[in-house]
């Protein structure tokens, strides 16, 4: 179940991949392309690491609320 995020969001975690994977720093999104060289980062799938990314979001939102 993908978890639903706003798009200003979704577009500051590409700028954390970006900045954060030089891989990724001319992707405009972390959405599958159909094509391995551009879907795949050191054998890892983009969107596994969007997903990875929005767990961390959602992880990070939970605490915040719970006031930790």
């Amino acid at each position: 179940m993908e978890t639903k995020i706003s798009r200003a969001t979704e577009r500051k975690l590409v700028k954390i991949a970006q900045r954060e994977i030089p891989e990724l720093a001319n992707r405009a999104d972390l959405e599958q392309q159909m094509s391995d060289s551009l879907d795949f980062i050191d054998g890892i799938a983009v969107w596994s690491i969007k997903a990875a990314l929005i767990a961390a979001y959602e992880l990070g939102r939970a605490a915040a609320k719970e006031g930790k």
